[in-house]
């Protein structure tokens, strides 16, 4: 396939205008193609007049959508999440847990593992290969563990009674069920056994703070360990102040350290979004969604790790108040990000392609229209910035 007229998100991420090429489900250099008598790729032609052409988009952090949750733990909230992220745009994700029992983050691994191997009759899954095969799905990465190893004192929205000591047996247990699919750990690095899961486990996983209550120096030392990552930024931690700078300082200083961040217009201020931008490289800056099973439904009460959620526009709050996640997909979090909040756009699609790809270690096949990676890209109106068309392994699923 032959996509030519539009603007194209480089590797030096600008826009430039050239042709890019496909071949079957990747990416292929079209200099050489064009250049040998009977072309590598096939004859089709899409004309992106008037379009930016950028990497599909890669969403580290969801829960949910159209109703259903990963913590469902089931072939069809998997199916249903994958279909609705691809139909946004966002080409890759990682399903992302809550804080629940041992009981349910087992069956979700396991579902994982099904989900990956055809392979569970009981389930219907024959009949759920066959849908796979036909239906528009995002790549799924691999497991974002949110829970259950945080902070009981920034919890936010996840269920006290089921958090955990850092347990790097259970952590083992979750690899071997999954099928080697877990890609992060969240962890609250104050807790009593954190330092000694993130030296054991660091080099295996992405290990990120997350619903913490450290300080900067606790903060720093888990970092030293391989925990070069922060799990939405600002929220559950403690604020960033003068004197007491924690994880957010923290994150700061380390140059490998990725940090989330929540663009919907809710989670922050304008303002502090755009100094983040400021205060910590733009290269280590990963768009997340952070979206509940709300997400894509119209207003009302829904159930997010055992709690009621009210919604309400863009958002999700808990009886006391309380933000519990976003109702908002990544690409319209992107757009806010530009339109709203006034970050360059060329930056907003660097945070949320190849950034989150890098910080999950997927950025070999994901994140950027390079050749040799999957053929995820998108095309979006120059004026509007509305999508047009989304292709996911060289296939329109929009």
């Amino acid at each position: 396939m032959r996509v030519t007229g539009g603007l194209v998100f480089d590797n030096n991420f600008r826009f430039v205008e050239k042709d890019i090429f496909t071949d079957g489900e990747f990416f292929v250099d079209g200099a050489a193609a064009v250049k040998e008598s009977e072309a590598t790729y096939d004859d089709k032609v899409v004309d992106a007049s008037g379009c930016y052409v950028i990497p599909g988009l890669v969403d580290i952090h969801v829960h949910g959508c159209m109703g259903s949750d990963f913590c469902d733990g089931s072939l069809q909230a998997i199916e249903k999440l994958l279909i609705y992220e691809a139909s946004c745009g966002v080409t890759a994700i990682c399903p992302t847990t809550m804080t629940v029992s041992k009981e349910k983050l087992l069956k979700v691994a396991d579902a994982t593992r099904e989900f990956f191997l055809h392979a569970d009759s009981k389930d219907n899954t024959e009949e759920f290969a066959r849908k796979k095969s036909l239906q528009n799905m995002a790549h799924f990465i691999g497991i974002n563990m949110e829970g259950p190893f945080i902070s009981p004192e920034k919890k936010g929205s996840q269920e006290l009674s089921d958090i955990l000591a850092p347990d790097v047996d259970f952590a083992r247990e979750m690899i071997r069920r999954s099928g080697e699919k877990i890609s992060l750990i969240d962890i609250a690095p104050e807790t009593e056994g954190a330092m000694d899961f993130i030296r054991e486990l660091a080099g295996e996983v992405t290990i990120s703070i997350a619903h913490t209550d450290c300080d900067y120096n606790t903060a720093m030392e888990a970092m030293k360990l391989g925990a070069h990552h922060v799990t939405h930024l600002y929220n559950a931690m403690r604020p960033f102040l003068h004197r007491a700078p924690g994880v957010v300082g923290a994150a700061a200083d380390d140059p490998e350290c990725m940090v989330e961040l929540i663009t919907d217009g809710v989670h922050h201020h304008h303002s502090v979004d755009r100094n983040t931008f400021r205060l910590i490289d733009k290269g280590r800056i990963v768009l997340i969604s952070d979206s509940m099973r709300a997400t894509g439904l119209p207003d009302g009460s829904y159930e997010l790790g055992g709690h009621e959620v009210h919604v309400e526009g863009k958002r999700a709050l808990l009886s006391d108040g309380t933000i519990a996640a976003s109702v908002t997909n990544l690409y319209d979090c992107m757009i806010t990000l530009v339109k709203e909040i006034g970050i360059p756009l060329e930056t907003a699609v660097q945070c949320a392609t190849i950034n989150p790809a890098k910080s999950v270690h997927a950025d070999d096949k994901l994140g950027s229209i390079t050749p040799g990676k999957y053929a995820d890209f998108l095309l979006v109106d120059k004026d509007t910035l509305e999508l047009k068309a989304a292709f996911c392994k060289g296939k329109c699923v929009i």
